[in-house]
């Protein structure tokens, strides 16, 4: 990876891309699927979303194979798409950017107040 591109993210840029025209291939409900999976990790990364795009990665790749072999979504990722993605990022969950940035101002409050 280029430094230019990394720091633009003109990699990810092209990377999200794909996945998108790889979803498009996908039957409806898949595509449907794949909407609610996104709308339910991006809250869960970081300031540039990079740290999502192995997940991304692997769960087009997942919903790409399942579709092959003829299986229902429902059979793939069960009822609740948001615990299935729960699942994906951990137990403890990953930390967003909002919940770092409230430690930090956290952390910075309690050193000037001198705790």
């Amino acid at each position: 990876m280029k430094f230019w591109e990394e720091i633009t993210g003109n990699d990810m840029t092209k990377e999200f891309k794909t996945f998108e025209s790889q979803a498009k291939k996908l039957p409806a409900d898949y595509q449907t699927a794949w909407e609610k999976i996104k709308a339910n990790l991006w809250p869960h990364s970081d300031f540039t979303g990079r740290n999502l795009m192995p997940i991304l990665d692997g769960v087009l790749g997942l919903l790409e194979e399942t579709a092959a072999d003829g299986q229902s979504v429902q059979e793939v990722l069960g009822d609740d798409i948001k615990s299935f993605c729960s699942a994906l990022i951990g137990e403890e969950g990953t930390k967003s950017f909002r919940d770092k940035w409230r430690a930090q101002l956290n952390n910075t409050i309690e050193k000037k107040l001198g705790k």
